[in-house]
């Protein structure tokens, strides 16, 4: 399968790979992007102009798209249903960005649309990585933490437990994160239940790509 992957670094980009390959349980080509994006906002900036590369210029199977969600609501709701849209909520922004990118398409013959799926790591991707070394780190305490204005630790906080420092160099972070994804793409369950709304969702949308291939 020939995917795009689009996150806030290089580094997410190459430790979600190794994830997803995992859950397709197959090895992937990647399709790399013309455009990379630098942070949060710089996401929502290139993702239109991302999707309709890979659509029109490339032979890319679907893109992937993993934010963290900082100190963002987590949104519960059905992400997939344009009116339960949270203005706030990061997955419902992308696919907001998605919906109004590529709803007048119109695809050259025998070219497949694109398919997408967005995850959002709660409260950044560095918590995936320290599944199953600490078991604080999960959506739920976290969420809980948010509404109680009382956070269970700082992003800060696990930059650190990974890294071992809060600014890692971009060749120290994409290493230990590598080696992180591939521990833990061994434990996709417990990832999923940990981590059910920003890991669960992304995990669901790419399950409906097969059933989709069948309708």
């Amino acid at each position: 399968m020939k995917l795009g992957f689009l996150s806030e670094s290089p580094a997410d980009e190459a430790a979600i790979r190794i994830l997803i390959e995992a859950v397709l349980k197959e090895r992937t080509s990647e399709v790399r992007p013309p455009l990379r994006a630098r942070g949060w906002p710089n996401v929502l900036q290139v993702l239109p102009a991302i999707l309709r590369h890979l659509q029109f210029q490339t032979d890319a199977n679907a893109l992937i798209v993993v934010v963290d969600s900082d100190d963002t609501i987590v949104h519960e709701a059905d992400h997939t249903d344009p009116n339960k849209f949270h203005p706030h909520c990061r997955i419902c922004q992308i696919q907001q960005v998605i919906r109004k990118t590529t709803k007048k398409w119109r695809l050259p013959g025998g070219r497949e649309r694109l398919k997408t799926a967005v995850g959002l790591a709660v409260p950044a991707v560095e918590g995936w990585y320290l599944l199953g070394k600490d078991d604080e780190i999960g959506e739920e305490g976290w969420v809980n933490g948010l509404k109680e204005r009382s956070k269970p630790y700082t992003r800060k906080e696990l930059k650190r437990r990974v890294y071992r420092t809060v600014r890692p160099s971009l060749h120290l972070e994409t290493r230990i994160a590598k080696a992180e994804a591939r521990r833990v793409s061994k434990l996709l369950k417990k990832l999923e239940e940990s981590f059910p709304i920003g890991f669960g969702s992304m995990i669901r949308e790419i399950s409906q790509w097969e059933r989709d291939d069948y309708v």
